[in-house]
């Protein structure tokens, strides 16, 4: 825990010190990206409006099985212990083209709720140590993920989603940072559909929803 705290704090430190550059953008969707010291894989953000509110936002990143129809790459994504309504632990195998070797990694992920805004932040770091590795697949155990959700007005939501990830492994920095410009503006379009669904489901009549 005393790793993990450093490597968060080393982070979040890091990330405050250099400045953004917008890398791409699409669709509402802008990501952008920035060297860390130290390391060749930059750290990214992505950010964009959604048509949902902060609940139902929340709502999905807390719903592990469905992050399989929305998060780009995802091959699998399973519940290993709910610890408590805003706490959980599950893992997840990332599908990457040939001949590079998948990764998996666990995540613990915590819900963070500022009540005097209405912001809602998730923290969502890779720990390692909670399962066996696999053969054949690579473990990530470095990863720094964070979700910052802020109402807007009209039942719409801010979103920023910052990562800052070691793959292991050999595989090129060129390439993953390749895959870090694009993963974003896939995974936050998957997102705004199945939040889309989600949303008419539930304005739904009970009655036709059998």
């Amino acid at each position: 825990m005393i790793t993990l705290t450093a490597l968060y704090l080393c982070v979040t430190y890091a990330l405050a010190q250099a400045e953004w550059t917008r890398v791409a953008a699409r669709d509402g969707i802008k990501v952008y990206a920035k060297t860390i010291p130290d390391s060749k894989i930059k750290a990214m953000k992505a950010e964009c409006t959604l048509d949902a509110g902060v609940d139902e936002v929340v709502a999905l990143l807390l719903d592990v099985k469905a992050a399989e129809r929305w998060v780009c790459h995802t091959k699998s994504c399973k519940l290993i212990r709910k610890v408590s309504d805003t706490e959980l632990f599950y893992h997840t195998e990332v599908s990457l083209p040939w001949p590079l070797d998948n990764r998996d990694f666990v995540t613990h992920l915590k819900i963070i709720k500022h009540e005097n805004n209405g912001t809602v932040t998730v923290e969502s770091p890779a720990v390692p140590g909670i399962l066996p590795e696999r053969k054949g697949i690579v473990r990530i155990n470095t990863s720094v993920n964070r979700w910052l959700i802020r109402p807007l007005p009209n039942g719409k939501a801010w979103v920023e989603y910052t990562l800052q990830v070691d793959p292991g492994g050999h595989i090129p920095a060129h390439v993953v940072n390749m895959f870090a410009c694009r993963a974003p503006i896939e995974t936050f379009q998957n997102m705004r559909k199945v939040l889309g669904e989600m949303t008419a489901d539930h304005r739904r009549p009970t009655a036709d929803r059998r």
